[in-house]
């Protein structure tokens, strides 16, 4: 795989990811992964990233995941593989939950195993009523990765997680709405105006308060309260004195729109 294989543009602070290997259903080998950490290393330098849009290219798959039929060439060296595999994948997995920036997954076909976490890691989900998701990771005898073991029993539950990693159930588009894997379904005709109209909202909405929402709830999964509550407080009075909260409680008392988007 090679750089052109995952396509990436900022422009207006909208980052583009695009998984671009149709025919094997993009998939990721080792050197698509390391570039998928990369350009997750470049975001989080990017002082004026507002929104991050992953999506596959073609109509069938978002992506299926690991290559691996690229693991069954190298059989012979297939632990070796996996570390030099796993080791950017977590990074990269890792590094997009610290980005302030709204993350949109654009489900526009089948997602499995780690093309799954892609579509988990993300803050929000659109599929296209056809898109299909899968852990497949049991079906050949492998165990989780990409951080599917943590994401998926905080969106889903820990019962409906465990019953996607032992049985290999393949959910609908409807279905994952059903299960809270997704925000949203819709008909592959409205698939790309509905993307891109929610991508242009959270690029023109505060940026830095989205960041404290994401920190508020990934870490309010596993703090008592007491800790959550003192956090809360201090995220909302260190928001208060930025312009963005500044800008916000400007146009309230205007009663206007506010512009969070610098000039």
């Amino acid at each position: 795989m090679t750089e052109s294989m995952i396509d990436f543009t900022t422009q207006q602070g909208i980052a583009r990811i695009t998984l671009n290997r149709p025919a094997a259903f993009n998939a990721l080998d080792t050197q698509g992964i390391q570039r998928l950490a990369d350009i997750a290393s470049q975001l989080t330098q990017d002082a004026t990233l507002r929104a991050v849009v992953i999506t596959g290219q073609g109509d069938n798959a978002f992506c299926a995941g690991g290559d691996v039929t690229h693991f069954v060439q190298q059989a012979h060296r297939v632990g070796e593989l996996l570390q030099e595999a796993t080791d950017p994948l977590h990074q990269a997995i890792r590094l997009f939950t610290e980005l302030n920036a709204p993350i949109v997954a654009a489900v526009n076909g089948v997602a499995a195993g780690a093309g799954l976490s892609l579509v988990a890691v993300a803050d929000l989900a659109i599929a296209a009523e056809h898109a299909r998701f899968t852990t497949a990771y049991t079906q050949i005898g492998y165990t989780p990765d990409a951080g599917s073991s943590w994401l998926l029993p905080r969106l889903i539950g820990q019962r409906r997680a465990m019953e996607l990693f032992l049985t290999n159930r393949v959910l609908s588009a409807e279905e994952a709405l059903a299960w809270g894997l997704v925000n949203q379904v819709v008909p592959a005709a409205s698939f790309t105006g509905t993307v891109e109209q929610l991508i242009h909202r959270l690029a023109d909405g505060p940026t830095g308060a989205f960041g404290g929402v994401k920190r508020l709830l990934l870490d309010g999964a596993t703090q008592p309260l007491a800790a959550q509550l003192a956090e809360e407080a201090r995220t909302i009075i260190a928001q208060s004195q930025t312009e963005e909260g500044k800008e916000g409680v400007r146009a309230f008392s205007e009663r206007r729109q506010p512009r969070f988007r610098p000039a």
